[in-house]
């Protein structure tokens, strides 16, 4: 047995007998209370992180849909109401609760728009010099209160935090697509962050109806961080001949009960994603082996 194997299962007997309780924890507890909420970026995240918050209807003061462009403003418009609309359809959602729905969101090109919110989601796209001009900017605009989170997948939450001249009110709400079925959202912490700001935004993805779990500053956070390697394992395994495709993807679907092979999976993430997440682990982290 590795060192490393050993280590965790002898910390692991010890974490059982010992309460597991610690002022993260304790935080959780706090509710959010964020009477107007902000959502930066529109796009295939951002979208359903608008309507999935202004469904909820625990917003006093609603929603804020923030882009700087009017086309994509009018594009994330379209795909909200084009989502909500086929929720009536289907008949799981009345035409009251949609039109509450879409009542409670402001759309707008105004950055000024945000200056008042108590909580801004981020869902721009990846790209570290993009969300650096965009925290530069919020930073100055909002109230020294406004919590900020990034809704990134791979990149630094820390660095973000430090972008915005508020590390301590910095946190990472990382949702998973296509957000309105997706219940999982990751909270990531970092060594900055305030307790009761964690605590807050671990409590409002369950109030929008979410599951949160808790996660520190780490590449890729909980599940990126272990399936990414995963995927790259069984992309080797075909580049050395070790098996087929099918054979790969077959056998952690009979044989470990997944949904769908890794590679399946890979592509149906998009294969141009995966090398974006690994290239930038790679070249961040080069000693790291479980990157490749």
């Amino acid at each position: 047995m590795s060192k490393l194997a050993h280590r965790y299962i002898t910390s692991s007997l010890v974490r059982r007998h010992r309460p597991a309780v610690s002022v993260w924890a304790r935080s959780f507890a706090s509710n959010s209370n964020f009477d107007k909420v902000g959502v930066v970026g529109l796009g295939l995240m951002g979208h359903g992180i608008c309507q999935v918050a202004a469904a909820s209807g625990i917003h006093s003061k609603g929603i804020v849909a923030f882009e700087p462009k009017q086309e994509f403003l009018e594009k994330g418009k379209s795909r909200i109401e084009g989502s909500i609309g086929k929720l009536v359809t289907k008949g799981k959602l009345t035409q009251e609760q949609a039109d509450q729905t879409l009542s409670s969101i402001t759309y707008s090109t105004d950055v000024q728009e945000l200056a008042d919110t108590d909580f801004i989601v981020e869902a721009v796209i990846e790209n570290i010099d993009l969300k650096r001009d965009i925290y530069s900017e919020l930073g100055k605009v909002c109230q020294p209160d406004t919590i900020f989170a990034s809704n990134t997948s791979s990149l630094s939450i820390t660095e973000m935090g430090d972008f915005s001249g508020r590390p301590q009110n910095f946190v990472g709400v990382h949702f998973f697509n296509p957000v309105q079925i997706m219940k999982l959202v990751e909270v990531i912490r970092t060594e900055h962050t305030l307790p009761e700001v964690f605590g807050r935004a671990h409590a409002w993805v369950g109030d929008i109806g979410k599951v949160a779990v808790s996660c520190g500053d780490t590449p890729g956070f909980i599940v990126n961080r272990l399936l990414v390697p995963a995927l790259m394992q069984a992309m080797l395994m075909v580049d050395r001949a070790d098996a087929s495709v099918k054979d790969i993807d077959l056998s952690l679907k009979l044989g470990a009960g997944h949904p769908m092979g890794p590679l399946h999976l890979a592509d149906y993430i998009g294969l141009d994603t995966c090398m974006f997440i690994v290239d930038g682990w790679t070249a961040k982290y080069p000693d790291e082996p479980a990157f490749v």
